[in-house]
């Protein structure tokens, strides 16, 4: 079994699983984005190279890269794994019996690589070996039988580590539930993962990773509005919490609208003390703290609210979290906070990955000590999302240090 435990975001990143985004991608038109919640359509070839000059940046510190569909292709090699994915597709109410049994022969026939592609990149009613039914025959050739994943890039929202355990989510939005299907099943059965414990699963209340800031060991940070919400922010608090995984949990509401869709797009950790922040909720971001008290009933002690930034402090035993404001004009703050300005990912202490548009924000990093590597994301950024939507750390150096 393969060593996994993430405590921190800002810890030595060591081990990373990203999605290099594919014919998935090459789905979305100008009918259908909407729907794959993309605001806009992504020149593909444009996208798989600027993702590998982010690859390229992790390996080039150090990092190791897994990609999503290898472990896929892989974990649908075990029968076991293969006729759970194969399932959740077939168990689509839209498919009626005719060709739900055409599906299952034509997915049956694929290799595990195949199968996997499929899974990933969707299945057009053209591209099925044969169909039959009501449904087939009312269907557009160009519609899809398998909805495409085009938001599997963004792998944070998927699966969390905490500790040595992990939290495969409950993702709210229907166009990305089938997502946490193969990230449950890679967990479950690829051998890589061998004996590796959930702390959370699909089905649960909807929680979603880019809301889950791990501020120190033992200190979670939960956002709650659009995509995540109060019941999943306490069910996973009291999960942490049997498990000794966590000793205090911040739920902090974010406004329910695209903008800021998770915590992460408006504050992301840079150092040990230190996160990033839109200029816009710095000052009036609240959070409630949550620890266990220990009764029978597992009941939760809540309180507050207070500053989310004087909660977590105090939760974190420092003296200050330090936010680096990017001390922008209102109107430059908005757009770099649109185009992932706050949504960096970091490699080390005082060392993180930004997209190079984000031109004031990553100067001002600068100016507070915190090196910046730049990658492009012209392309990538179009489904609102940036490095750090991008990755989701799998080992980190415990204790937010340097060193493993």
């Amino acid at each position: 079994m393969s060593y996994h435990h993430v405590d921190s975001e800002v810890g030595r990143l060591g081990t990373v699983l990203l999605h290099r985004p594919g014919a998935e991608l090459a789905r979305l038109t100008p009918r259908n984005n909407d729907s794959l919640l993309f605001d806009g359509i992504p020149w593909v070839g444009r996208a798989q190279e600027e993702h590998d000059t982010f690859t390229q940046a992790l390996r080039g510190h150090g990092v190791e890269v897994v990609y999503v569909s290898d472990l896929l292709a892989e974990t649908v090699a075990v029968p076991a794994a293969r006729d759970e994915v194969t399932q959740a597709v077939l168990d689509d109410v839209r498919l009626g019996d005719t060709l739900r049994r055409h599906v299952a022969d034509h997915l049956t026939a694929l290799d595990p690589a195949a199968l996997a592609t499929t899974l990933i990149a969707g299945l057009s009613r053209a591209e099925l070996r044969a169909g039959g039914g009501i449904v087939h025959a009312l269907m557009d050739r160009s519609d899809f039988v398998i909805d495409p994943l085009p938001n599997l890039l963004f792998t944070r929202d998927s699966s969390v580590w905490i500790g040595d355990q992990v939290a495969v989510t409950s993702l709210a939005m229907h166009a990305r539930r089938r997502e946490t299907t193969l990230t449950h099943a890679i967990y479950r059965h690829h051998p890589r993962f061998a004996g590796t414990s959930l702390v959370y699963e699909p089905g649960l209340e909807h929680l979603e990773g880019g809301d889950v800031l791990l501020l120190a060991p033992g200190v979670i940070a939960v956002g709650v509005g659009e995509r995540t919400r109060p019941a999943g922010a306490e069910r996973l608090a009291r999960r942490c919490f049997e498990r000794g995984l966590a000793h205090t949990v911040l739920v902090v509401p974010i406004a329910q609208e695209r903008a800021t869709m998770h915590l992460d797009t408006v504050c992301t950790m840079v150092d040990v003390d230190a996160v990033v922040m839109y200029p816009n909720v710095a000052s009036t971001l609240q959070s409630w703290t949550v620890t266990a008290t220990g009764d029978a009933h597992g009941d939760l002690a809540v309180a507050g609210p207070e500053p989310f930034i004087v909660g977590a402090a105090k939760a974190m035993r420092i003296d200050t979290l330090r936010i680096i404001d990017t001390g922008l004009d209102p109107v430059t703050a908005e757009r770099e906070q649109w185009d992932d300005g706050n949504n960096t990912l970091a490699i080390a202490p005082r060392l993180c990955v930004a997209y190079e548009r984000n031109v004031e924000t990553n100067a001002q990093l600068e100016r507070n000590g915190i090196e910046v590597i730049r990658i492009p994301g012209s392309e990538l950024g179009s489904g609102r999302g940036g490095p750090r939507c991008m990755s989701a750390p799998i080992l980190r150096a415990a204790g937010a240090s340097g060193f493993f």
